[in-house]
């Protein structure tokens, strides 16, 4: 056996030697790194004449294949054991019953939004969605607050990148009182629709959220009047807490696009509110400007119009005293509404 043979067995027999990835690497060092065996070799070729240089180099070749070729194999053989102790440590008991997904369940706001839907719809009310996107027009100007209207600084928005056909920048809605005016400026009175959405303002606390949820309610007729208001809100939240012992009053406010205008409150004969009025919503008889706006005659038509936190009404119904319990993801919290 010459040397060239003896080197490359000897190197087969290292590379097989090695345990780990970092032995082998070390043998490697050996026979083919900067100072190895056969790169000594190699840099000996210089020395040799042309022919004898030319032989020998193709020996010394041939063995450097021969070695790497050994290399790639224990590499090779090194990771398959590797990769084999993983899998047995890592085995699956396919005998197991399986863990599957728990069942999703609704947000308790989206539970409300849906109520309310069905509430409104059992008494022929439709239900409009539209952009939560809007015009400087149809967030504003149409609802009677115009430019610098002092109200418009109690509805902070958010507003983003771009501007409407009359130049006014676009703008997060803060109410969905916008969807009023598109509705009723596509539809022919008698008008009866709400208009449930999400809406955006610059408010964050235990009772605000930059954003959360509003239903807008809108009747507009020839004869409908501040009783059929309170009729049918009255309806709405029997229907809602689903009783009868609750009262409803109506407290003077003020409003840019109703006139007169009243914030709603409850009252509950018996559980834990019981005797306390709380405020659930605004409403009041749409302003002859909005009417205006809407497309028609305020001289002929009239109505009223209402706007609830749907947060809110979740809040009492379920007994929570912080609206950022909604909106923090905690399922243990979220659970218990399903």
């Amino acid at each position: 056996m010459n040397s060239l043979e003896q080197l490359t067995t000897a190197a087969q027999a290292d590379f097989l030697a090695a345990a780990d990835a970092a032995a082998l690497e070390n043998a490697k060092a050996r026979y083919l790194g900067k100072t190895g065996q056969i790169t000594e070799l190699m840099k000996g070729l210089g020395k040799l004449e042309p022919e004898e240089k030319k032989a020998q180099g193709a020996l010394i070749n041939a063995a450097k294949q021969q070695i790497e070729a050994a290399l790639t194999a224990r590499r090779d053989a090194l990771a398959d054991a590797q990769l084999q102790l993983r899998l047995n440590a890592e085995a699956i008991d396919v005998t197991l019953p399986g863990r599957g997904r728990a069942p999703g369940g609704i947000h308790p706001v989206m539970r409300t939004w849906e109520r309310v839907e069905a509430i409104f719809r059992s008494i022929g009310f439709d239900v409009a969605a539209g952009p939560e996107i809007e015009t400087d027009w149809t967030n504003f100007t149409a609802l009677n607050s115009p430019e610098n209207h002092p109200a418009r600084s109690m509805q902070d928005t958010f507003y983003i990148d771009g501007n409407d056909s009359t130049g006014k920048p676009l703008l997060l809605r803060t109410h969905t009182s916008p969807m009023q005016v598109r509705y009723a400026r596509s539809h022919q009175p008698p008008i009866k629709v709400i208009a449930p959405g999400r809406t955006y303002r610059v408010d964050s606390d235990a009772t605000h959220s930059p954003m959360f949820h509003q239903v807008e309610g809108l009747w507009i007729a020839k004869d409908i009047s501040f009783a059929d208001l309170k009729g049918v809100y009255l309806n709405f939240v029997k229907a809602f807490f689903e009783t009868d012992d609750l009262q409803v009053r109506f407290r003077p406010s003020y409003f840019p696009f109703t006139e007169p205008s009243a914030e709603i409150d409850i009252a509950f004969g018996s559980g834990p509110l019981k005797g306390r009025w709380l405020e659930v919503s605004g409403s009041g008889q749409v302003h002859p400007t909005v009417v205006r706006n809407f497309g028609l005659d305020p001289e002929e038509y009239i109505g009223f119009a209402f706007g609830s936190g749907l947060e809110r009404l979740t809040m009492l119904r379920y007994g929570v005293n912080d609206l950022r319990l909604f909106y923090e993801g905690d399922l243990r919290f979220l659970k218990q509404f399903n």
